[in-house]
Formats: structure tokens, sequence, C-alpha cells
């Protein structure tokens, strides 16, 4: 039986069903695998993730491909400029997943700051001898800049969660507009990035991965920022140049960096498994029940819309 809607993996929800259920013939096969391949030339609809790059010969492989679906806010890993050319249609995720992305960016900002993990792993080793003024101290964050590389949902809702910190939320103008940005708890400057890293004591990426910000913090950039500054990234591998960040933080110039993203991920640069004052997870970012169902859903809505045009 032909496919008509290839997916790598299931989704979380009842969506994907669903839209099997509608659109008769889904598949389920890993991605590259010998069966996904066999099904790619009958496919209407494919289903990926963000961690499943998508080629030009790959469409080629599908003639009769009338849309991709990526479970994903990103669509780096796709052709669109051949996706545009073809007419196919690419569906993403935007919108649902602000508020956990925002949240995990927190998490890491306080993991650091409080010295979470550092705390934990002392309790569970037996070690710990009880209270001591000087134990597991971190910087404080109220009263300090807090620079935001993107003013999109998830800067803006990164903004009003260091806003509630007592923080001072600053944004890059990236596209030199000046003014302010309203992020909803209040206004805050848009600043050119070399004025921004020079007043960031927390540097937080929620920008996308693109030609313009791929790179852009590299070692000079980074070198801007004060000493113990605090970099987060819930946005994109890429953006920081992983192996000068690290460099940084084993001189002590950096005061830590929290990641949820990865250049190349998931391979992980293993420089930082050794790395001090870094806080490491595993794309975290939209892992709640209630976002992964809703990109599910809007994913699925998406295709189905495509599938009928």
């Amino acid at each position: 039986m032909s496919i008509r809607i290839l997916s790598t993996s299931p989704l979380v929800g009842p969506a994907l069903n669903e839209l099997g259920t509608r659109f008769p013939e889904l598949g389920l096969a890993a991605f590259r695998s010998p069966e996904w391949n066999a099904a790619l030339p009958e496919a209407e609809a494919l289903v990926v993730l963000l961690s499943e790059p998508i080629t030009e010969a790959d469409l080629e492989a599908a003639p009769k491909l009338k849309a991709i679906g990526t479970y994903s806010v990103g669509v780096n890993h796709l052709p669109l400029r051949a996706c545009q050319a073809r007419g196919i249609a690419v569906v993403n995720t935007p919108g649902v997943l602000t508020d956990a992305t925002a949240d995990i960016a927190l998490a890491l900002l306080l993991a650091l700051t409080r010295r979470v993990a550092e705390g934990e792993a002392l309790v569970r080793s037996g070690s710990w001898q009880g209270w001591a003024p000087d134990q597991l101290m971190g910087p404080g964050l109220a009263g300090k800049d807090c620079g935001i590389l993107g003013s999109g949902p998830i800067g803006l809702a990164f903004a009003r969660r260091a806003w509630a910190l007592g923080m001072r939320p600053v944004f890059w103008d990236r596209d030199q507009k000046g003014g302010e940005v309203d992020f909803g708890a209040g206004r805050a400057p848009r600043l050119p990035l070399p004025d921004l890293l020079a007043r960031s004591a927390v540097l937080s990426l929620h920008c996308p991965l693109t030609d313009q910000t791929r790179g852009l913090l590299d070692r000079s950039a980074l070198e801007q920022l004060p000493t113990g500054a605090i970099i987060i990234n819930t946005a994109r591998g890429g953006i920081i140049d992983e192996n000068a960040a690290i460099d940084l933080l084993e001189a002590g110039r950096l005061g830590g960096v929290g990641l949820d993203v990865y250049e190349g991920e998931p391979r992980l640069n293993p420089r930082w498994l050794q790395a001090p004052r870094a806080v490491l997870l595993p794309h975290l970012g939209s892992a709640t029940v209630e976002t992964r169902e809703a990109m599910a859903r809007l994913l699925c809505d998406g295709l189905a819309a495509a599938l009928m045009s």
C-alpha cells in the first residue's frame, strides 16, 4: 500500500492518528531508513523532527510531495527555497511553545546562579556537613541588565520573567529600528549588539538561526561581555562559538553557560562535559505535555489544509 503521509515518529497526543483517519495511508518509518526511502516516491506529506534535515535530493525523490511538516518552530533544517520553487508548503509550530521555552531559559538561569546542580550533587554525595556561610554562593540578579537577542514571542516572554526577578531587560537592535520594545510588563531599549553585550550581566538567546545570526557570538563578541556574565541559549546551536565560550569559562571570564541546544546536536562538543559552571539540558524547551500536544495539533491542521488545497 502506498503511503500518503510519511512520518518519522509518532507525535504526542492524538492529532497525527486523527490526521491519518482523515487522509488514509499514514505511515511511520524511521528517518532515512529503507522503509522511509521506499515510501518517498508516493508521499504527499512528510512529518519530520528538528534533528532530521531534508535535502533537495529528498524533494527530487518525492515528486508527489505537497507539504512538509516539522515538529518545531525552527525550519533551518529544511530546503526552503527549493520547497518554494516546487510549491511545497512548509508547516511549523510557532506560538504554542512560547511559555514552555521561556520557562526553560529561566530554569537554566536560576540553576546557574543558585548552583542547583552542584547543590543537589553535594546532598546526594552524602558528604554535606550542613549550612555554611560561604557554601555554593552565586551572583544575585536583581538590579542587573539582561540582554536579550530576539524580540519575538519567546524573547518577550523571557523578558517578563527576567523583569519579575528584578532585572532590567535590554534588546538587540537587529534591524536597526531604534526605540523601545514593549515586552508586556514594561518597555526596554533596543541597542546595537556591542552596546548590549557590554552591559549584559545575563545574555539570553531567543533568535532564529539564519545567515545573519550564524556565528553571531564569536570570540570577539563574547569578549565584550562583562567579566562574570552568564549566557543562556534555548534558541539554536550555531549562534554561539562553543569552543570560544568554553575557553572563556575555563579562563574565569564567563560566570556560567546554560544550554538547551547545541551545534550539530545530538552530537555534543566533548569539551562541554568537563566545562566548569555549565548546565546542559537535552533540548527540553518545549517539553511539556500541553505544549507538545498543541504543537502536534498545529502541525497536523496545517498539513490537512495543504493536502486539501
